[in-house]
């Protein structure tokens, strides 16, 4: 069905209230059925058990129209996965990740969105930047840095919106006139945080966008911001933890970083500041590398053989371009049976922390797999 059928987008606006996502089950019968088929049922209430368990309560709130006039009135849009500025590639690897046994690794079944600038196009080079909501000086100082820089760099920052570090990576971007895209866990409509009721404002009128799973009315919850945090993971080529406590949102978005298998960095910082905890667990567990600067976070995360270095001339092989680390851990990979990132640190010589940091790269890149074995070597042409 054309995403120019009016019943599609009606249908994806009812369903985007229907349920709290990610709605697993829900995704799954839009998957089998088409959207609008699936509102139909749900409407009705002649659904499997488990979708009924996430729309019985809501399923009757049946305001797809009043949604959308509402998102009108605030210059907002409804995008849909059937839009061609939807981004199917990074949402992709929602699928990926379930199908490694994530089950609530679901992509959204609409976004609304504020901002006119397609959103495919904004996030083809980016990096989500997260951190805690009482960062301190060096924290926001950072995050700022790091957003200039970025921008600078052609790379868009993906962030939350929130007070702290995701305010002050937002603000650097801006400063480095580049866009950027907040993703927020409320209806766009809502006023939240208070405090960055400009910046929001800024955001869009710089070239960038605000994103929301949640339709006009719906008021912020902690749960909600949880969630949210896996759009953030997933529209960044990689993410930035600059600041976090030991337990907290931004090292929610570092889990769902890892399990979406995209490269996770962290700022290192005082070992004695309680907002430096979350980041030096995430770098002495190896699961995250350390990065300072704009020019480090491209080379974790940067897209290889074109971020990392200049396009050489003459014939090309795979693995033209790779830098040094990268061609070693491509060379220590086997091509059929598999290695865990323990194995290729040693086969390659390279730190575990540096070697993880790489895999997820060559995966993007298609020069590597990872499968029930552990990582094996591909052919770029596959």
């Amino acid at each position: 069905m054309s995403a120019d059928d009016p019943r599609l987008r009606l249908a994806r606006a009812y369903l985007s209230r229907v349920a709290e996502p990610p709605a697993p089950a829900l995704h799954r019968l839009v998957t089998e059925l088409g959207a609008v088929a699936a509102a139909d049922q749900v409407h009705r209430g002649d659904v499997p058990p488990p979708v009924s368990r996430e729309t019985e309560a809501r399923r009757t709130a049946f305001l797809p129209r009043e949604d959308l006039a509402a998102a009108e009135a605030l210059n907002a849009r409804l995008l849909i996965p059937e839009d061609p500025d939807w981004p199917s590639w990074q949402f992709s690897s929602f699928a990926a990740a379930a199908a490694q046994g994530a089950a609530e690794a679901v992509p959204p079944l609409a976004l609304w969105v504020r901002g006119e600038a397609p959103l495919a196009e904004l996030v083809e080079r980016a990096v989500a930047i997260v951190g805690s909501r009482s960062a301190t000086p060096y924290g926001e100082t950072i995050a700022t840095e790091l957003g200039i820089g970025l921008a600078e760099l052609g790379v868009t920052v993906v962030s939350g919106a929130a007070m702290g570090i995701d305010g002050a990576a937002h603000r650097g971007a801006i400063i480095g006139n580049g866009p950027t895209v907040a993703v927020v866990a409320c209806g766009l409509d809502i006023p939240y945080p208070a405090g960055h009721v400009g910046l929001l404002r800024r955001i869009v009128s710089h070239g960038g966008l605000i994103l929301s799973e949640y339709p006009p009315g719906v008021q912020p919850a902690k749960h909600r911001f949880l969630v949210r945090n896996r759009l953030i993971a997933a529209l960044g080529g990689g993410t930035v933890v600059v600041e976090a406590g030991i337990r907290s949102g931004a090292t929610n978005t570092a889990a769902h970083t890892r399990t979406l298998g995209r490269p996770l960095m962290a700022v290192p910082g005082p070992v004695n500041s309680a907002m430096s905890v979350g980041c030096l667990a995430l770098l002495r567990s190896g699961h995250a590398v350390p990065v300072g600067t704009a020019a480090q976070v491209i080379e974790a995360s940067g897209r290889i053989g074109i971020d990392l270095s200049d396009t050489p001339e003459g014939p090309r092989r795979e693995t033209d371009g790779l830098e040094p680390h990268a061609l070693r851990v491509h060379e220590a990979l086997p091509e059929r049976s598999g290695l865990s990132a323990e194995e290729v640190a040693v086969e390659s010589g390279l730190p575990l922390s540096r070697v993880r940091g790489l895999l997820p790269a060559l995966e993007l890149a298609g020069l590597a797999q990872r499968g029930d074995e552990g990582w094996h070597r591909l052919r770029a042409n596959r």
